[in-house]
């Protein structure tokens, strides 16, 4: 029996306006009422969809040739200020594009209302009369769902938000594990309010990077009483082992750029481009099962692999340059709730500093040296 308390939570408040409209039978005045309380759910779900789809576009992503001048026409003082605390795009900047997309909405669904569902309300009702309270009851229940749909899409809403917030890794874990909940955020959420970007994403699986931590006490033929670390079942140093091959490769496809930065952006596209996300891997390293081989040759040979592999090719990559870089563990925020992810972080020596790459959510928008990096990545830890 599933006792989740995120999915009885959906499930209550999707059967709670339907119950009512049983149990108080169709009427026009009730269905009004409610008809124009839905219009305001709707508007506001409408709101957060196409707010959310404009403020990534405009202010996160700007690739687009007409996002990208929007962009470029924001005042310089408000594009400071939203980097130096790009959590202000998600208080301040979203919320008001919302507002005001939902009160645009709400004005013309109330209009569309009182010309066209109130006098057909009005002659149900006629028609109704003399039918008994069974059927009554009935239509009250089926006009009620839209009302459950639109209840239970604003409770997934807000729970999603909460999870970009971070509550806590109690509530993430209860989200990670609530079935109604992921599927409301697969098939309506993220589709919707990401449109193509969200199925560009890999969508990374929950706990599909696996970090065991062992003994090498318990591992014939290593030094007594030092600590292993395995990632998807190998170590690091065999994650990142790189060949002639991919050495040759990678010094060729930058051979005619100069700087550390340029370099690190072309093995970040190329990367990015060429690899595959790797979702039968997945379900084989949910399972415990790392039959699968893990690891830069492994992914330059197959062209797949899951975010060890992304990172542990780049790594690679870089390497063969002399360029600095160092595998990043953490979390990553795949649309629903935080996950177990892996990406890089690289030394540009000319700017001295390191930035955040990943390529496994190249597909996705700009994850190089972005400044709204970490707004889906958090408890970053160096591994090495």
């Amino acid at each position: 029996m599933n006792k989740n308390p995120v999915d009885a939570a959906l499930i209550l408040v999707f059967l709670y306006p339907l119950l009512k409209g049983f149990l108080l039978k169709f009427s026009s005045k009730n269905m009004k009422s409610d008809i124009e309380e839905i219009g305001g759910y709707i508007s506001f779900i409408i709101g957060v969809i196409l707010g959310t789809y404009f403020t990534k576009k405009i202010f996160m992503i700007h690739q687009d040739e007409v996002y990208a001048k929007i962009y470029n026409n924001i005042p310089e003082q408000v594009i400071s200020a939203l980097e130096s605390k790009p959590i202000l795009i998600y208080v301040l900047v979203m919320p008001i594009i919302i507002f005001l997309i939902y009160k645009i909405i709400q004005i013309v669904i109330d209009l569309i209302n009182s010309i066209t569902l109130y006098p057909l309300l009005d002659g149900i009702e006629d028609l109704l009369k003399g039918k008994s309270g069974f059927v009554k009851r009935i239509i009250g229940l089926l006009f009620q769902l839209p009302k459950g749909i639109c209840y239970i899409i604003l409770l997934a809403l807000v729970l999603n938000v909460l999870a970009i917030i971070g509550v806590n890794d109690a509530y993430n874990g209860k989200l990670n594990e609530s079935k109604v909940y992921g599927h409301i955020c697969k098939n309506i959420i993220n589709p919707i309010t990401n449109s193509k970007l969200a199925k560009k994403i890999p969508n990374v699986i929950n706990d599909s990077f696996k970090i065991v931590i062992k003994n090498s006490e318990d591992q014939p033929g290593n030094e007594a009483g030092k600590t292993i670390v395995y990632y998807n079942g190998i170590t690091l140093s065999e994650g990142i082992k790189s060949n002639e091959e991919i050495d040759s490769f990678s010094r060729e496809l930058v051979k005619n750029k100069k700087t550390s930065k340029e370099k690190a952006k072309i093995i970040y596209n190329w990367v990015g481009q060429n690899i595959e996300y790797d979702y039968d891997k997945v379900d084989k390293i949910l399972d415990n099962d790392f039959t699968i081989k893990s690891g830069a040759i492994n992914t330059f040979n197959t062209k797949k692999g899951i975010c060890f592999d992304y990172s542990c090719l780049y790594s690679a990559m870089c390497k063969a340059n002399n360029i600095k870089v160092r595998i990043v563990t953490g979390e990553g925020f795949n649309g629903s709730n935080w996950v177990s992810h892996a990406w890089n972080e690289v030394y540009i020596s000319e700017e001295n500093r390191w930035i955040n790459v990943d390529t496994t959510f190249y597909k996705g928008g700009n994850y190089f040296d972005s400044s709204i990096f970490k707004l889906d990545h958090k408890n970053t830890k160096v591994a090495g």
